[in-house]
């Protein structure tokens, strides 16, 4: 488990906004995700990127953060390098969900759902 997770989801390490729940941190206006950095070998421990407006900079966040979130299947084969893989995940800015039959689709799945969270006015 993350030591941040201990004692709340996310702080803001430029100007020190802290986010004490991962819905709180998600439902965020000034939050905008920015990015994902793939972790080939253990799938978990890439990095969701968030634009944090305020103060432009930039909050990374273990994909096991969210992990709890797929709701689809998860693949069993890694695609990368295929004829069926798009690459996606070879490029962080690249936010869209993968049409691969691949086990790193699901990752893609939740990254998918937290840049299109319903978001409080």
């Amino acid at each position: 488990m993350d030591m941040e997770s201990d004692k709340h989801f996310k702080d803001c390490t430029m100007c020190g906004k802290v986010w004490r729940e991962r819905e709180e941190f998600l439902g965020d206006q000034d939050l905008r995700v920015s990015g994902y950095i793939a972790h080939f070998k253990e799938l978990e421990l890439g990095l969701f990127l968030f634009n944090h407006e305020p103060c432009k900079s930039t909050l990374a966040v273990k994909a096991k953060r969210f992990i709890d979130l797929v709701t689809g299947p998860v693949f069993v084969e890694r695609m990368t390098g295929t004829a069926e893989c798009p690459g996606y995940c070879l490029h962080k800015t690249e936010l869209r969900p993968c049409p691969a039959r691949c086990e790193c689709a699901h990752v893609r799945d939740v990254l998918d759902m937290v840049a299109h969270w319903v978001k409080p006015r």
